[in-house]
């Protein structure tokens, strides 16, 4: 299992930890289920070693399950 490194972030409030997962979609997927995401906030996720990926929460799948595009993307 790898150990992701997160902040969850938006005007208000900072939010950072780490989660453990087998995959990096699989670690982004439980951040909705252990921290509360609403849309504009911000995601940064990465492995020790590499540069962060960033993504903007645009709103929910369903409850409890953020959708995540890349930052600076625009929902189609």
């Amino acid at each position: 299992m790898s150990k992701f490194r997160f902040s969850v972030s938006n005007l208000e409030s900072r939010q950072e930890g780490v989660i453990e997962s087998e995959s990096f979609v699989a670690a982004v997927d439980a951040l909705g289920k252990h921290v509360d995401v609403r849309a504009g906030d911000l995601l940064e996720i990465g492995v020790t070693g590499f540069p962060p990926a960033m993504f903007e929460c645009v709103g929910a799948i369903r409850a409890g399950q953020p959708m995540w595009l890349p930052h600076g993307q625009r929902a189609a």
